[in-house]
């Protein structure tokens, strides 16, 4: 048998690829955002609607964009994406610097006595 008989190595794909594979792709390799903390805790709000048509934003960040017509924390992102949550970060710093979205970030810990909060990040994190 020749090196021409063998057949070439599988490619993973899709499911094949594993989990790992797409929040890798989804960032570009990016593992930090550009801007902005972005804590489990941060609250983001949609600031400008987009339309499904709308030039170089990935589905994700569609979605992400709609979900957030009312204020969600990075948590509640996460699971309701179904995404790492440093994926999340990374696809909210994107749309931050586009103008899609604002954050609130965490304020000091004198401001982090509403139940509210925390139980809508235990939510968030059960999801998960």
């Amino acid at each position: 048998m020749s090196i021409f008989d063998e057949r070439p190595e599988p490619q993973w794909v899709g499911e094949e690829a594993g989990p790992i594979v797409r929040p890798y792709v989804l960032t570009r390799g990016r593992t930090e955002p550009s801007r902005g903390r972005f804590d489990l805790i941060t609250l983001v709000v949609t600031i400008r609607q987009v339309s499904s048509r709308e030039p170089g934003l990935e589905p994700e960040s569609l979605a992400i964009v709609r979900l957030c017509l009312q204020a969600q924390s990075v948590a509640e992102i996460a699971a309701h994406m179904n995404l790492p949550a440093g994926t999340v970060r990374v696809l909210l710093s994107d749309l931050l610097d586009q103008g899609f979205i604002a954050m609130q970030e965490p304020h000091s810990e004198t401001d982090m006595h509403d139940e509210r909060l925390y139980r809508a990040v235990l939510d968030g994190l059960r999801a998960l």
